[in-house]
């Protein structure tokens, strides 16, 4: 199968400017994004091979990869692990209740009302 010229401008343009994201080259097969956990567990594949160069960059960056603006640029911290989504044990994720308001708020706050 032939690479098309957009999909080879974004591995070689491209890619050096997006954090985290590695282009491995299997010979012969389509280029494809294989988008991995952070345990890397793949997740899903994408097909890139019909996609244009601009249609590719915006997969990416909606995918959460950071775009540096040259290959060397520093990446700011939040960006470090991205795309990886961080553990949900390092958020202080709580489900939000009925009215809105996470629980964390009530014994901070005093409503007359309860």
């Amino acid at each position: 199968a032939g690479r098309s010229p957009q999909v080879k401008a974004f591995v070689t343009q491209d890619i050096p400017l997006y954090h985290n994201l590695e282009m491995k080259h299997l010979p012969g097969a389509d280029p494809e994004l294989v988008l991995l956990s952070h345990r890397y567990e793949e997740l899903e594949r994408i097909p890139l091979s019909d996609m244009t160069r601009e249609e590719i960059n915006q997969l990416v960056q909606e995918l959460g990869f950071y775009r540096k603006e040259t290959p060397d640029a520093p990446v700011p911290e939040e960006f470090q692990f991205a795309p990886a989504k961080p553990l949900p044990s390092l958020l202080p994720h709580q489900p939000p209740t009925a009215d809105g308001k996470t629980p964390s708020k009530r014994d901070k706050e005093e409503h007359p009302d309860l």
